[in-house]
């Protein structure tokens, strides 16, 4: 997983939870390194795994909710270190559409070896996009938090139903989204 990830991780743990909750963390899951992470590297996936463990044990928020709240932060953050990637898309359906086809192409481009999920689209109606999400690291949640973190960026509200989950047994996540009035 790139390091930009766990130093985003990071930085809302801190922001929301204080420094010593980040220091518990790592201290719960003894990384390798001691919890050094630079933006620019990459870091085994079981690392970020027993991070959010630690911190769903310290916090007493469970794991799931803690990485769709990581998902929303880690949307607001891209945006600001990554304005190309928001400012092509002038609404929150087109940047959804473009993730896999535009800002995935150009991840690889800087990062050769990003492991990125596969999406794939389905476009019923001109409100509603269907977003298929397959990826070993079953982070569903994640992708929830960044398609709330989508709304808000957009000033927008997506209503969004996940009809199938790896976590229930299915192969893929499937996410129904509909694009509704500003807010």
């Amino acid at each position: 997983m790139k390091g930009v990830v766990f130093t985003l991780l990071n930085e809302l743990v801190e922001e929301k939870f204080g420094m010593d909750a980040w220091e518990a963390a790592l201290d719960g899951s003894d990384p390798p390194l001691d919890g050094v992470y630079t933006a620019a590297g990459t870091y085994p996936d079981k690392e970020l795994f027993a991070l959010v463990g630690q911190l769903s044990n310290l916090s007493q928020v469970p794991v799931n909710t803690l990485v769709h709240t990581f998902g929303q932060f880690m949307l607001g953050k891209l945006a600001l270190l990554y304005p190309g990637f928001f400012s092509s898309a002038s609404t929150a359906k087109e940047f959804v559409r473009s993730v896999d086809n535009v800002i995935h192409v150009e991840v690889k481009k800087l990062y050769p070896q990003a492991e990125l999920p596969s999406i794939t689209y389905e476009d019923p109606g001109p409100d509603a996009l269907v977003m298929i999400y397959q990826s070993p690291r079953k982070l569903c949640y994640l992708a929830e938090g960044l398609i709330d973190g989508t709304a808000k960026y957009y000033g927008t509200e997506i209503q969004q139903q996940q009809t199938r989950c790896v976590h229930n047994g299915d192969d893929h996540c499937r996410f129904e989204l509909q694009f509704g009035d500003s807010i």
